[in-house]
């Protein structure tokens, strides 16, 4: 039977697009770039010039992860504009946990079918992201994968590359009973529970993405994406500190499943709910969707983005400075000898 040549555009899959894409973001991602990345865009591999000179002993930090089903309510609200800021960020917090500043990123963007618009969208905030790090955007995969992906929606992924000083990486081997934990307040649900959220909201209280809810100023989309915070330029001067002894960064599994990864074995963390009122798009996630509060705090941050352990002389000290950067911080809890966990009181 006659037909026409099969081509891998017809197939669902357009170099063309892609190609115009790369072309469409390339100014942002090249204003991330300083004298240590070699080689400019496209390049099989992204080349950065280490300089460690001012360190005796240098260690490299990595991280990677994703931005999840956010994506989703993206794509329902038509705006894709925060996710680079959301990737980034969320790796950019994950090194800053082990005391490292980002040196790198690499992101990764999957789809059904590609939209120049959209990509550039999400590349050109994480660029901007970067840039604020002082980080480069070293590189990326964009990957049109038909019959895999959803169509209209995307998958955004990242890792980041970062560097500490071996002698003030954190956790720190000395804390004790009697320190103290400070939260630094979150935006919202960050990168983190979306399903559920969108189930409860969308699903099961049948709320459009236009709402307004109770108690919100935006709709209920723009709740729903404010970009996830970067901590680096409020925490990172503090790490100088000796009494800074640990950090958690509250994603995926909530301020207990996070906070228990950086206390010593011989130590429990007790964490007082009531110091801190969430943010109200959870009070509407768990009312709508019938939730228990044990398992609203084991899926989202709820209202805390990053803990601090420190020592017990220098929190209010250490209180002060955050709010002072713009953070709200405040004391939240304590470690206490006692099993290695986290108790929610």
């Amino acid at each position: 039977m006659d037909h026409e040549p099969l081509t891998y555009a017809a197939s669902g899959v357009d170099p063309e697009v892609a190609e115009r894409a790369v072309r469409g973001f390339a100014g942002a991602v090249a204003t991330t770039h300083d004298e240590r990345v070699l080689g400019g865009i496209g390049g099989f591999g992204g080349m950065f010039r280490a300089q460690f000179q001012d360190m005796e002993s240098p260690v490299l930090v990595s991280s990677i992860d994703g931005v999840g089903t956010k994506t989703a309510v993206a794509a329902m609200a038509g705006d894709f504009s925060q996710l680079g800021y959301d990737i980034v960020n969320h790796c950019v917090n994950d090194i800053l946990c082990q005391g490292a500043q980002p040196l790198f990123f690499l992101d990764y963007f999957g789809c059904s079918r590609l939209d120049p618009v959209v990509i550039d969208q999400v590349v050109s905030s994480a660029a901007a992201a970067c840039r604020d790090a002082g980080c480069a955007l070293l590189g990326g995969e964009t990957a049109e994968m038909p019959g895999v992906y959803v169509d209209g929606e995307i998958d955004v992924v990242g890792a980041i590359v970062g560097v500490v000083e071996s002698a003030r990486r954190l956790p720190r081997t000395d804390p004790r009973s009697g320190d103290k934990l400070i939260g630094i307040a979150s935006d919202g649900l960050h990168t983190n529970g979306y399903t559920l959220a969108r189930q409860a909201l969308f699903s099961v209280a049948g709320h459009s993405i236009s709402d307004q809810l109770e108690g919100m100023e935006g709709t209920l989309g723009q709740e729903l994406l404010k970009p996830h915070r970067t901590y680096l330029s409020s925490v990172w001067p503090l790490l100088a500190q000796e009494s800074v002894l640990a950090a958690a960064h509250i994603t995926g599994g909530g301020i207990a499943g996070n906070l228990v990864r950086v206390i010593p074995s011989n130590l429990q963390a007790v964490v007082e709910t009531m110091t801190w009122n969430p943010p109200t798009i959870f009070q509407h996630i768990q009312r709508d969707g019938g939730i228990e509060s044990a398992e609203m705090f084991r899926t989202f941050n709820m209202g805390i983005g990053m803990i601090l352990v420190v020592d017990q002389d220098a929190a209010g000290e250490i209180v002060q400075a955050l709010n002072e950067s713009g953070e709200h911080a405040a004391e939240i809890g304590q470690l206490r000898n006692g099993p290695h966990d986290v108790q929610l009181v």
